[in-house]
Parts: C-alpha cells; sequence; structure tokens
C-alpha cells in the first residue's frame, strides 16, 4: 500500500519521507516541482510523482493515503480533500491552521460515505495537544472547560513561517460555548508551569481550539504558549494598527518571499536536543484537574508523528473526519520516541 508525500522536497516533509523510507512504507514522493521530485526520488530510491494539485485526483489511483506536507495549508488541502474523497484515498496532513481543521471537518459525511479518513494535524500541530486534551477529558468527563498550552524550544522551517504570515491578520480566535469566537491576540495572560517552572504566557489561535473540540466535546477552550509578557502586550494592543497591513497581499507576499530566503529550519543538533513542554487543564468550575508532557522538539516530534500516524492509516483507516486522539485514543503520543507524560 503506498504512502504519497506531497510537498515532500520541502524542510518538513524531506525529514518525514526519509522517516517513512526508513521504516520501509512505499513512499511516492511528489511536489510540483519535477526537479526536486526527482533528485529526491532518486536520493531515497523510491517513486517519485510530479503534479500541480489541480492534477491531483489523475495521481492517485494507485495511492492508499496521501500525507500533505505542503504550506500554507489553506492553499493545498481543498484539492488535495476533493481529490482523496473522489478517489478513495486517505487524507493527512500536518497542518496547525485552524480555519483547516475547521473546514475539514465539514467534510465528515462525505469521508464517511466514500469510506475515506480525513486526518489533519498528525504532526506538532496537534497531536500531543490533542492526545492531551483527550487524557484530561478522560481524567475528568463533565469538564466544561479546557485550555492547553505549550513551551517549545528551537526555530521554525520557511513552510511554517510561510503559514504563520498566511494567517498574520486573523487575530485570535477562543471557543465559547460551542462556538469560534474572535478575541485580540493575546486577549488573556497568565503564569503556567509547564514543566519547568512558571512562565508568562498568553493566548494564541492554536488549532487545538477546533480540534480539542471534536476530541472532547468540550465547548469553551483556550490555547496558550510561553511567552515575555512585554511581547504580549505588544500583541494584543498593537495588532489592531498592524493588523489591517499584515492582511493587505503586497505585504503578505513580500514576507513570504524574505521568508524563503532567509529561513532554513532547525538544524539536526537542535532537532536532537531540543524540548517542548505541553500542558493542560480540565475544569468545571468546582474541580480541576491538570496533566502534561514532556516531547522532543517539535519538529523531531513531527517526523515520528507524521510517519507513525500514516503507517497506522495504511493498515487500519477509520472513515470520517477525525483527530489524532480520537483515531487512536490519546495514549497515541506516548507510543512516540522520547516522550514522558502523563504527570
Amino acid at each position: 500500500m503506498s504512502l504519497l508525500i506531497y510537498g515532500a522536497y520541502g524542510y518538513t516533509g524531506e525529514l518525514i519521507a526519509e522517516e517513512a523510507v526508513d521504516r520501509d512504507l512505499d513512499v511516492v514522493v511528489a511536489g510540483r516541482d519535477k526537479r526536486k521530485v526527482r533528485d529526491l526520488a532518486a536520493r531515497l530510491n523510491c517513486k517519485g510523482r510530479r503534479f500541480d494539485l489541480d492534477a491531483a485526483a489523475d495521481n492517485l489511483d494507485d495511492i492508499e493515503a496521501v500525507l500533505n506536507c505542503a504550506g500554507p495549508f489553506v492553499e493545498t488541502y481543498e484539492p488535495l480533500v476533493e481529490a482523496c474523497l473522489e478517489t478513495g484515498t486517505h487524507y493527512l496532513d500536518i497542518t496547525g491552521e485552524l480555519s483547516v481543521f475547521e473546514a475539514i471537518a465539514e467534510r465528515d459525511r462525505e469521508a464517511e460515505k466514500a469510506g475515506v479518513c480525513l486526518l489533519p494535524g498528525v504532526g506538532f500541530d496537534v497531536v500531543p495537544t490533542d492526545c492531551l486534551a483527550g487524557h484530561l477529558h478522560d481524567m475528568h468527563p463533565s469538564a466544561d472547560e479546557l485550555r492547553l498550552g505549550f513551551d517549545p524550544s528551537g526555530t521554525i522551517s520557511k513552510g511554517t513561517l510561510a503559514s504563520v504570515i498566511e494567517h498574520l491578520d486573523e487575530g485570535g480566535k477562543v471557543r465559547r460555548d460551542g462556538r469560534l469566537v474572535d478575541v485580540p491576540p493575546a486577549h488573556k495572560r497568565r503564569y503556567i508551569d509547564f514543566g519547568r517552572g512558571e512562565r508568562s504566557a498568553a493566548t494564541i489561535p492554536w488549532g487545538d481550539v477546533s480540534t480539542a473540540y471534536y476530541t472532547t466535546g468540550i465547548e469553551n477552550i483556550e490555547v496558550y504558549t510561553a511567552m515575555p509578557s512585554e511581547a504580549a502586550i505588544a500583541l494584543k494592543y498593537g495588532s489592531g494598527i498592524v493588523s489591517p497591513v499584515l492582511g493587505a497581499e503586497p505585504v503578505k507576499g513580500a514576507l513570504q518571499t524574505l521568508a524563503k530566503t532567509v529561513v532554513s529550519g532547525p538544524s539536526e543538533k537542535q532537532r536532537r536536543e531540543g524540548v517542548c513542554y505541553v500542558w493542560g487543564e480540565a475544569t468545571d468550575g468546582e474541580r480541576t484537574v491538570t496533566a502534561r508532557l514532556k516531547t522532543p522538539e517539535t519538529y523531531a516530534l513531527t517526523v515520528d508523528a507524521a510517519t507513525t500516524a500514516a503507517a497506522r492509516i495504511l493498515d487500519d483507516a477509520p472513515a470520517g473526519f477525525e483527530t489524532p486522539a480520537a483515531a487512536f485514543t490519546p495514549e497515541f503520543v506516548l507510543a512516540l520516541d522520547g516522550v514522558e507524560g502523563f504527570f
């Protein structure tokens, strides 16, 4: 059974392709750049396939699952999901983009009828936080508020930065009473012990504002990341001034070009030595439960999580829209190398 990795020559896609080949999966590397696809396929001694997104359906007849690594995912998910539904091919990706999760969740019924699994977010976005959310729900089934957060180390790749730039003008989001609500960036600040002492943290529009709702059914969700207080204040009160500028297409285009030029992603040493702490709490207003995880560096975890998820889907795939914890149980994250928890 073949796994097609689209965007396989990007920073994260190439790491995942290497790992998938090392695990003896039947890999097809793919993307829009003919030379890059050819060179990567030759280096990994696997099959390669060049095609544009609008021709995806013509290239999936012999493919069991697609793993989309081409961001910004808001620009790539739809044609690949459409092609997967048309051809009966399972779909996974490594997005962290909240709007993409919501859009794919709306295709649940179609996917069930087609016998196709739609499983976005199988990287650091959102495997550890989603599994922690599921674990907290198991600890406290009557909780009606969920707060998640993470304290990472390291740098980001050009693909991740491209996704961030694409959504710079959208502000923050939380879930209240089951609905997504727009809020200013960093609209709430607090101190959190993620696992290595209290750190200043602020809310961000992380993918779990979407996915944790589908995993747990909890209707009130916020996500935090470690952030200096000064940065949080600047984000909150400066967003109204800069967001309209950042939303302009010429500005986005210039920032995307700059990202491609100057950003390369963390080194092998950084991936090997970096760590991330993940925290969460669930409450019903009277009783609160807390749990944590310690994970490898975010890209190292993404490579392991995405490859492991793809292998499981190739072996036995549920039909419909899924989150990582719903598809594999919250203990999925504990099967990944170097993960410690829940504690």
